[in-house]
């Protein structure tokens, strides 16, 4: 382990350095854990301490790479796998008024959760000197306030700090730039952002005998109004870092997470990798719709009219093995995607983040095939870098579709060259190391303005 820890100044003279205790907290799918798993590691190696609370499903992941796991129960992961948890997620295809019924019966059911989530990670974090959190896990800013300890926001796509240059990943953007338009759709969405957290966290603000949240409280800043710094977990390369961004707000390359030293294929997939062309990827990741078995049928059978090998990945739910699958097909649980997409021909995913990055990174075009969300933003991304294929939604997807795609990111020369050359340059990057500099000298500047 390296040895390069913060060392503590005072009077201009330097003192015992100092290793820093690192609370992360983080809620959500595989793709909401992974980028904090790959920053803990670089922390570790930094010669910090860390611990990592998230949902118990992901207590083995943690700790098989070195890290402290907190406990967090994982009751409303299950939620999100249940019918209204997946009419939400698929994006209310089934109408306007079903979606918000599905919502209000969703959120009424994840809001005795989502408290008690909160309670589960302030008692895992013990003693900090710094806190980490994804947006999801929304005690995090609340407990650095409660301890005097600086907080560090990551988000693992730009859709908090406001610019000119694109709009909010989630909002719809125009046919023509608008800067006015594109920097109000940040405001909109992050004004909406207290109250739908307040819910869950005023009550342990009262047990913890701090004040009510003052109403003018942003997400971009500490509750107590103090300065909070935000790690983009996306390379500059794929979103240049807008002018418009002030110098809290940082994006300084991917955080990818490498396979575990001694991990290995197994038989079947090492047996199928030699027995021809590199395969096609096709994996949804956790975004489950109503029917993966469907939607694995028509995966198969749009690989077939393609001429293509595929690796179909159904380990987080989006994709099921059904009927019979033909021998140039092999049906896998999960393996790490730093490992398995270099060795691919293409990849086909739902343009979630970590998947979109680990794509990009390894140089292999794409078809995004998005649900909803920021998985849109991601996808029209790829296409405009020239990476990868006109998106498919969901909703839009056909075995003729598909197909056309997969022929074009497999057979276009030019495309290939570009992915192959993005990918060299994505992957000289250290951002999860470059991260870890920043956030050691953020919490170096606040201890010191406190002195």
């Amino acid at each position: 382990m390296a040895d390069r820890i913060i060392t503590v100044c005072s009077g201009g003279e330097a003192s015992t350095p100092r290793r820093l205790r690192v609370f992360m907290n983080t809620l959500g799918s595989r793709g909401d854990v992974e980028p904090f798993v790959a920053l803990g590691v670089a922390l570790r190696a930094a010669g910090h301490a860390v611990t990592l609370c998230t949902a118990e499903r992901f207590r083995s992941f943690v700790v098989d790479h070195g890290l402290e796991y907190g406990f967090m129960s994982d009751g409303i992961l299950r939620l999100a796998g249940t019918d209204e948890g997946k009419g939400v997620l698929d994006g209310g295809k089934e109408g306007v008024l079903d979606y918000l019924a599905k919502l209000r019966k969703l959120s009424a059911q994840a809001l005795p959760m989502q408290r008690q989530m909160v309670r589960e990670s302030w008692a895992a974090c013990e003693r900090p000197d710094v806190i980490v959190y994804h947006p999801k896990a929304a005690g995090a800013p609340h407990f650095a306030q409660k301890l005097g300890v600086p907080a560090v926001l990551v988000l693992l796509q730009p859709m908090y700090v406001p610019t000119v240059d694109f709009p909010n990943p989630l909002a719809p953007s125009l046919p023509f730039r608008s800067g006015w338009y594109n920097k109000m759709t940040y405001g909109m969405f992050t004004a909406l952002i207290p109250f739908g957290t307040s819910g869950f966290t005023r009550g342990w603000r009262e047990e913890a005998g701090l004040a009510p949240e003052p109403t003018s409280s942003s997400v971009l800043t500490q509750p107590d109004g103090s300065e909070l710094l935000v790690l983009h977990a996306h390379s500059p390369i794929v979103i240049a870092t807008p002018a418009d961004w002030p110098s809290w707000a940082t994006a300084l390359g991917y955080w990818p997470l490498r396979a575990q030293p001694g991990w290995r294929p197994s038989q079947p997939l090492a047996d199928f990798l030699a027995a021809g062309e590199p395969p096609v990827y096709v994996g949804f990741g956790s975004m489950a719709g109503k029917d993966p078995a469907a939607l694995t049928q028509l995966v198969v059978a749009a690989l077939a009219a393609a001429g293509a090998r595929g690796v179909v990945a159904t380990g987080w739910g989006g994709l099921r093995r059904a009927g019979h699958v033909p021998d140039t097909v092999l049906m896998l649980d999960s393996a790490p995607h730093e490992w398995l997409f270099p060795r691919m021909a293409a990849v086909v995913h739902h343009g979630g983040a970590g998947t979109t990055a680990a794509g990009l990174r390894a140089g292999r075009p794409a078809v995004v095939c998005p649900f909803g969300m920021d998985q849109v933003f991601w996808a029209w991304r790829v296409h405009e870098l020239g990476v990868g294929s006109e998106p498919i939604p969901q909703a839009r997807l056909t075995v003729a579709r598909l197909a056309a795609a997969i022929t074009l990111v497999t057979r276009d020369a030019q495309l290939r060259e570009r992915a192959a050359a993005l990918g060299e340059r994505l992957r000289a990057e250290d951002g999860a190391a470059a991260a870890v500099a920043k956030l050691e000298e953020h919490v170096e500047r606040v201890r010191t303005a406190r002195v």
